[in-house]
């Protein structure tokens, strides 16, 4: 536990101070390394995990992390820690933050018709970090303590995710007009068209689907007069720009790419959250009907995934049935199955086994993780859970959904000291600070282990440094 634990706190730069890593200095720079780009975009982090409209859904994450991981690898900073992630809104907008952070708001993953055009907005974003166009533009800014660092954290979020929100009055006069400097330049836009059109070519996606993706946007602005689009407010878009795309992508081969059975399983899911099951079940049974439109596959797992929600087992196991032998063997379409399986849809007396055979068949998909421990509490295998979410922690640190069911491992082996020490780390990951420092105190008279206890009374100490920098701003 203390092992896991400490790897947790060095991921998240709010404690590299602490663990003997160089501090931010304490006085203006011409340039950010790359290490404060990161603390800068981890404290944004701690504040976008916090907020209601952050998606926590592996499925959908996860593929955002395979699809820009695929293209970040194709970049001028191959090496780069980058993070990609969904925030659930229907504005048409993504943000790139320093260190590699990239957000997509749903309604920008709704309205692509391609993941090329997915790709070529991750590939933009992509670009902006890899020219560290942001941090150039907050050198010279002093940043002598977590506390200021935050501040400018804020202020890059305010202004990159909602352009719309006043949000001077939320982060601080200092922040606010800081946030008013903070748009992108023509130059910074046009670096970000060329490297991240280089970007999609050399990760094999059709180059065509940048400037047609921005063209459609830009026409959709002026049919929608003072409706424009929070990407486009926060990345100007000009004739000469979507001109300037279009004539490089003439000189590059014609490239038609398919889309990914995912791209299309997580827009249909997505969808399914944007409406009630009732009416995510009749939009699909439409698109499943005479007048087919849309992929299949994808349709009738919208579908499926709608029924289970509004408890229809009956049928949701028999299109289920259809999907299962039409679609190639897929990590999201067997989670569906699992999920089929422990609502009883389906009928299965070893359903252990069947997520035992899932996870070993998909390792990397967090959710089939996610339901396998649900699934081994449910059955007392508490040990087996314990293993199992100990190896996903030191590869996934910063999830706090592996430190909310640990958590719940530990209540029910009765090691409450361990229980509440995963929880702080569940709270400090959805942004409170209060709630972990609490549990910490829970933590600290739980058990009577010298190393434990020597390990909380640290965190402790710094947890309460970053509260009281965090209440002088």
């Amino acid at each position: 536990m203390k092992k896991i634990l400490l790897i947790a706190l060095c991921s998240t730069s709010l404690f590299c101070q602490a663990e003997g890593l160089p501090d931010l200095g304490d006085v203006s720079q011409e340039a950010i390394s790359p290490q404060q780009e990161r603390q800068i975009g981890e404290q944004s982090m701690y504040q976008i995990r916090a907020d209601k409209s952050y998606l926590d859904d592996a499925e959908v994450a996860d593929y955002l992390n395979q699809l820009g991981g695929q293209l970040a690898s194709n970049s001028s900073e191959p090496g780069l820690e980058f993070e990609f992630f969904a925030i659930n809104d229907n504005a048409i907008n993504a943000f790139a933050m320093p260190g590699g952070f990239i957000g997509v708001n749903t309604g920008l993953i709704l309205t692509t018709q391609s993941e090329s055009e997915l790709a070529s907005v991750l590939s933009h974003e992509i670009a902006h970090v890899t020219q560290h166009h942001l941090a150039r533009m907050v050198s010279g800014q002093k940043y002598d303590s977590l506390a200021s660092m935050a501040l400018i954290a804020a202020a890059i979020l305010a202004a990159r995710s909602n352009p719309d929100a006043a949000m001077a009055t939320m982060v601080g006069a200092q922040a606010g007009a800081m946030q008013r400097q903070l748009n992108f330049t023509r130059i910074h836009e046009q670096e970000a068209d060329r490297i991240g059109l280089g970007i999609l070519k050399k990760s094999a996606y059709d180059v065509r689907a940048m400037p047609d993706f921005f063209e459609r946007m830009q026409k959709a602005t002026r049919l929608l007069e003072g409706n424009t689009p929070p990407y486009l407010r926060t990345h100007p878009l000009t004739n000469e720009r979507i001109a300037d795309m279009a004539n490089r992508v003439q000189q590059m081969p014609a490239h038609l790419v398919g889309d990914s059975l995912n791209y299309q399983l997580v827009r249909a899911k997505l969808k399914t959250m944007q409406q009630s099951p009732q009416e995510a079940t009749t939009y699909f049974s439409g698109a499943l009907g005479p007048q087919k439109f849309g992929n299949p596959l994808a349709q009738r797992y919208g579908l499926v995934t709608a029924l289970l929600q509004s408890r229809q087992l009956a049928r949701a196991a028999q299109e289920f049935a259809i999907l299962r032998k039409q679609a190639p063997s897929n990590a999201m379409i067997t989670t569906l199955g699992g999920q089929l399986r422990r609502a009883g849809a389906i009928d299965d007396p070893d359903i252990a086994g069947y997520y035992r055979t899932a996870t070993q068949n998909y390792p990397q998909h967090r959710a089939l993780t996610y339901d396998y421990v649900e699934v081994m509490l449910q059955e007392k295998h508490y040990n087996d859970a314990l293993t199992i979410l100990n190896q996903k922690i030191l590869a996934h640190p910063n999830d706090p959904h592996l430190y909310e069911l640990q958590a719940r491992t530990y209540a029910a082996l009765g090691r409450h000291q361990e229980e509440h020490h995963a929880l702080a780390y569940n709270y400090i990951l959805h942004g409170n600070l209060r709630g972990a420092i609490e549990q910490l105190e829970l933590a600290k008279h739980a058990g009577n282990d010298f190393h434990e206890l020597s390990t909380i009374e640290t965190e402790l100490k710094q947890f309460r440094e970053i509260a009281a920098a965090h209440a002088k701003h």
